[in-house]
């Protein structure tokens, strides 16, 4: 069994988001990587386009999202699914800062608005 402390999680900010890396192939995991997503207020990230299954579950304060063009909103315990080829982009409009815990398997990519792929750094 190998247990990662949370004081040893990696943190990746891009536009505004910190990303704490928890499990990815990089530190053992085989098919699956995890992290927790830091949304401070009145941030929004960037659109993107996923390549694979991607879980949000929502630990606390409230996150403004966009699903291929659809605005919802979920708080603590609500759980955001992102089908493999969706567009999405996650925000926060609230006052406080807004986190998740996330969830996709190995080999993650994203499809940015100008045509760039990227392989995140928390996902590999």
């Amino acid at each position: 069994m190998s247990v990662y402390r949370g004081s040893e999680a990696v943190a990746h900010r891009m536009d505004g988001v910190v990303f704490h890396a928890y499990a990815s192939p990089s530190n053992g995991s085989r098919e699956l990587c995890a992290w927790r997503v830091e949304i401070a207020s009145g941030v929004t990230g960037s659109p993107h386009r996923v390549g694979r299954d991607e879980v949000l579950m929502v630990l606390s304060g409230a996150l403004s999202f966009r699903l291929d063009g659809v605005a919802g909103l979920a708080g603590p315990g609500d759980v955001v699914v992102v089908p493999a080829g969706s567009e999405f982009q996650a925000g926060n409009g609230g006052p406080v800062t807004a986190s998740a815990w996330v969830t996709t398997s190995a080999g993650f990519e994203a499809t940015m608005p100008d045509g760039t792929t990227i392989t995140p750094p928390w996902a590999s």
